[in-house]
């Protein structure tokens, strides 16, 4: 991982190291994980990993926003959004890493 982001080869190649699986099957493992994560939270599930946090998804009502530039009023549909909250053991770490 040295571009500062954390991508799925990232994780791909750490399985292949750690436990001993073959690259074809870190990486097919890696998006299977990813694929039922994705499918359980577009079924209106969240998703919780202990130890690491929650995805949670949400739903926004309809608001009323303002062109920063204009000022000029437009509205704001409704929508969906996914947010994810670190577990208290994520941000601890976090904290003592920084």
């Amino acid at each position: 991982m040295s571009t500062g982001t954390l991508t799925r080869a990232d994780l791909s190649e750490a399985l292949h190291h750690q436990v001993g699986l073959s690259r074809a099957d870190s990486s097919k493992l890696v998006e299977q994980i990813l694929e039922h994560m994705c499918e359980a939270l577009s079924q209106g599930a969240n998703v919780k990993i202990s130890g690491f946090g929650t995805f949670v998804l949400r739903d926004k009502g309809e608001r009323v926003g303002r062109n920063p530039k204009t000022g000029v009023e437009v509205p704001i549909a409704p929508r969906r959004v996914l947010t994810f909250r670190a577990s208290q053991m994520m941000r601890d770490r976090i904290v003592d890493a920084g």
